[in-house]
């Protein structure tokens, strides 16, 4: 069962998230670079210019994710000056925090924050995503996007330092141990009362399955990014990744991913559809 997340129990970001007249959410360069630790403003505007430069290459409009603004800040004594700053769309503050000084711990809360976050968008967005009508529609297309990630990020494990077939159960494992605390696919297994023969990715709802998909893409993207080597550290960076999206889940007041409901066969649910489509043609 969802619980009531508090303002204070929430994520930094996700505090000073504000919403401007339209419902529209976004965050003030200001207080991300104090949320992220930077105590001078003009090593902040680096960083976005970076995402700027990131958000062009993208294909994106600037000036959709990154407007110029002036922000009013306390200066103390109850006294507040308004200085240069800028209004960032979430996707404007993913870039930053991508861009931004890895050696401080809140930019490493900040990248997956906002990653998690901006994927879950990604796919609320994709015109293919909404067009689909049931739910039965929404687990086929997660799973096929999920068989694509997997394939990526077994990849970039390999190039990790994760070579066989045993190796890589055993850091699917972890990731698995980092989502669904401390369960590994055999406890999974028997959670759920699914047969060794089922898989579970197989048997997940929409909402586990894009679960597992963030699971999937972020762990990809920081084996890459950080350029990870070794099994091991393979091995806890996709821990880490299962229990960040585990942890974003819980601040959300969503339902824990053991807890979920196992559906029915998702290879009966592509065929049922295939002969409806062939049906309706």
């Amino acid at each position: 069962m969802a619980t009531n997340i508090t303002k204070q129990a929430l994520p930094i970001f996700e505090q000073i998230k504000q919403l401007d007249e339209n419902g529209n959410e976004y965050w003030m360069a200001r207080q991300l670079a104090k949320a992220l630790e930077y105590t001078d403003f003009r090593n902040f505007t680096a960083v976005i210019e970076k995402a700027k430069e990131a958000c062009k290459n993208s294909g994106q409009p600037v000036e959709n994710h990154l407007v110029e603004v002036n922000e009013v800040v306390a200066v103390g004594s109850g006294a507040t000056h308004s200085y240069s700053s800028y209004k960032l769309s979430r996707y404007a503050c993913y870039l930053i925090v991508q861009n931004a000084d890895p050696s401080k711990q809140t930019v490493a809360l900040g990248q997956t924050y906002f990653a998690v976050q901006t994927r879950l968008r990604e796919i609320q967005q994709m015109d293919e995503y909404n067009r689909l009508s049931n739910e039965d529609e929404k687990r086929l297309f997660l799973r096929n996007e999920l068989t694509k990630h997997n394939t990526q990020l077994a990849a970039a494990a390999k190039d990790a330092g994760v070579i066989n077939p045993l190796d890589y159960a055993i850091f699917q494992n972890y990731g698995y141990k980092g989502l669904y605390g401390g369960l590994d696919a055999k406890a999974i297994h028997h959670k759920k009362g699914l047969k060794k023969s089922q898989q579970i990715l197989d048997h997940m709802g929409s909402t586990e399955l894009a679960a597992n998909l963030f699971r999937a893409t972020q762990t990809e993207e920081k084996l890459k990014r950080e350029e990870i080597k070794g099994k091991q550290n393979a091995n806890q960076t996709h821990y880490e990744v299962g229990k960040k999206v585990r942890k974003t889940i819980e601040e959300i007041g969503g339902e824990m991913p053991e807890n979920l409901p196992v559906e029915g066969s998702i290879k009966k649910v592509e065929k049922a559809l295939e002969n409806k489509k062939i049906k309706g043609d």
